[in-house]
């Protein structure tokens, strides 16, 4: 006799649903509502030692700030759960819906970057097949950029040596092979760990499995057939060597349900991600996007980064034939969340736009620039009259390479 338990049924369901690769999916607005929110705790190999309590604690408040809103999954590691419980804990003002909205999910993470590491949640173009779809990217360290030290990876000989001599960084564990492995798994066993807790058959994620590498905090989608990227973050070898453009656009235009492809220049190598597009710019609905603008001390890169992407939207139309409302976003004054720690971000990812779309809020950045924070503050809260607007103190995530967007996945 077959087993009959509900995690058989639930597996045997996610097997016999694989979808063939020419099925339509469309990836839906992050302003659609969200079943949850996915987040990770950092893993201390993830971090600079110096900076991993920081990390955690603003992961820790951005899951409280959220929570408000819907329901947060945090997948943590088993030997990382105490910690995590205990932060929570230490959160006095949390309302009892908070805290029932937070969840701690024992799990292989290491990365905080769960947009990135996570999986992207789908649906079937066919408005008939209600079940359930997410694709695994199968992450790959943003095009095999980490060495065992991922934090301190591109500092110079100097500071390296400054690092190995600190005893505390000594004892730092590192991102081996065996941790990368766990992350480029890391998907399907979010997908996993989903299904196990399923109750319902139409509840079960299938994954979705595609020979495209990326990673979530590389692509932008409108909802209504629109997508925006940097071509330096996906096309090319890092990635996905053997693959023209065209390949990539007719793979993703199936994934995403994308039919008008918006490309930026970007630049290979300059941060670890290539340049992803979370950070430039983003839809605040379709038809409307805000982008980063740099401050004035930004380096002239940045300065040509944005100057192309503000060039390529004022020619551009979106997949309804829309010409883009654009609206800049500029970015605090970088001496309020540089550090001088050997191994930090050289030009911390203080970027306004990576904010994250919640159930009826948006959820953003603040960085300690007061007259910065309250510009985007202010342009944010015109642009989304219907949402409530939150802020989060974040300066950990921006030394480490993200903010809020970067750390977050929503589940649909």
């Amino acid at each position: 006799m077959p087993p009959t338990n509900k995690t058989w049924h639930i597996q045997h369901h996610a097997l016999t649903h694989q979808p063939d690769k020419t099925k339509q999916f469309i990836c839906p607005a992050e302003t659609s509502p969200h079943r949850a929110t996915l987040l990770s705790f950092p893993s201390r190999r993830s971090t600079l030692p110096e900076l991993n309590a920081a990390t955690r604690n603003e992961i820790i408040s951005l899951a409280t700030a959220i929570a408000t809103f819907e329901p947060v999954r945090l997948h943590t590691r088993p030997e990382d759960i105490p910690q995590a419980q205990a932060l929570l804990d230490k959160q006095t003002t949390l309302s009892s819906q908070q805290r029932a909205n937070i969840t701690l999910i024992s799990a292989p993470t290491n990365h905080c970057w769960i947009r990135d590491t996570g999986p992207v949640y789908i649906r079937a173009a066919d408005a008939a097949d209600k079940t359930r779809y997410a694709i695994d990217f199968r992450f790959c360290e943003w095009g095999q950029k980490t060495s065992e030290r991922i934090y301190g990876a591109s500092v110079s000989p100097a500071a390296a040596k400054a690092l190995e001599r600190s005893p505390q960084y000594a004892e730092w564990p590192v991102m081996d092979d065996e941790a990368m492995r766990e992350n480029t798994a890391f998907a399907g066993v979010v997908l996993d760990l989903e299904n196990e807790k399923t109750d319902a058959v139409a509840d079960v994620v299938v994954r979705v499995q595609t020979d495209i590498r990326l990673e979530g905090g590389g692509i932008e989608v409108d909802g209504e057939g629109t997508f925006m990227a940097t071509e330096s973050s996906i096309i090319g070898d890092a990635r996905n060597a053997g693959l023209g453009k065209a390949e990539v656009e007719a793979e993703l235009g199936r994934l995403l349900g994308v039919s008008t492809f918006i490309w930026f220049p970007g630049r290979v190598g300059l941060d670890v991600t290539d340049v992803h597009i979370d950070a430039e710019v983003r839809f605040v609905r379709p038809g409307v996007v805000v982008v980063c603008r740099p401050h004035e001390k930004a380096d002239k890169v940045h300065w040509e980064i944005y100057s192309e992407i503000r060039e390529v939207l004022e020619r551009s139309t979106d997949a309804r034939g829309r010409r883009f409302e654009i609206h800049d976003v500029v970015e605090p004054d970088p001496a309020c969340v540089k550090g001088d720690l050997h191994g930090e971000e050289d030009a911390p990812a203080a970027s306004y736009v990576n904010f994250y779309f919640v159930n009826g809020g948006l959820v953003m950045p603040m960085f300690g620039d007061a007259e910065a924070d309250a510009k985007a503050f202010e342009l944010l809260k015109s642009l989304v009259p219907d949402r409530e607007v939150r802020q989060v103190e974040v300066n950990a995530l921006p030394r480490t390479g993200g903010v809020l967007h970067c750390v977050t996945q929503q589940v649909v």
